[in-house]
């Protein structure tokens, strides 16, 4: 009778193991369906969900007025819920996505819309030519140095600087840019490290 009631135990544990690999496994197709549908097909793809080419559209910033000059929309993005811990923070799961990579020199203005779970910005810095965008030096409080910086967008629902563009929301910035490469990143601390950067070109 003990052979019989290890054995019944042994095969309820490999069933509720199982049982748990299925959810787990339900729950991240479903995860990855709603950023799918969520963001759109530019942004999901970023993150290896869907195709498309990546960024958003015009139609896609959330209270932004008619901006001058060319208009570049930018994706505030992270996987993660607001309590997302150190793991995650430095993990990579953040991403900062232009819908362009390049632009005329002149009048530019930035859309920029936080799909994610906290608070994120946008900060414009000028890029030299032997730099490359994600290594500029990282400093103890998890920022990168804002030398240099031509502008911002981190005002929730309005423009230029703020507290930082809540969840939800968007913010937008309008500057006037000469030719040369210019780095957009997040830098609040730790974003820049999880890979919240991209370049955009100026010609």
């Amino acid at each position: 009778m003990a052979r019989t009631g290890t054995a019944r135990g042994r095969r309820g544990w490999l069933i509720a193991s199982l049982a748990a690999a299925v959810a787990a496994l339900l729950g991240s197709v479903l995860v990855a369906s709603a950023w799918a549908g969520a963001f759109g097909s530019g942004t999901a793809a970023r993150w290896g969900i869907g195709s498309g080419p990546a960024g958003l559209s015009g139609g896609q910033s959330r209270g932004v007025p008619g901006l001058p000059g060319t208009v570049v929309h930018v994706s505030l993005v992270n996987l993660g819920g607001p309590m997302m811990g150190q793991r995650t923070m430095m993990g990579g799961a953040m991403r900062l996505s232009a819908d362009r990579a390049s632009v005329s020199a002149g009048t530019v203005s930035f859309a920029v819309t936080n799909f994610g779970s906290v608070d994120h910005e946008l900060v414009i810095l000028p890029l030299a030519d032997n730099q490359q965008v994600g290594a500029r030096p990282i400093g103890p409080d998890g920022k990168v140095d804002e030398a240099g910086s031509l502008g911002e967008a981190s005002n929730t629902g309005g423009q230029g600087a703020g507290q930082g563009i809540r969840p939800g929301a968007s913010g937008w910035v309008t500057l006037t840019l000469a030719p040369g490469h210019y780095e957009l990143v997040c830098n609040l601390p730790g974003h820049y490290g999880a890979g919240m950067y991209t370049e955009l070109t100026v010609s």
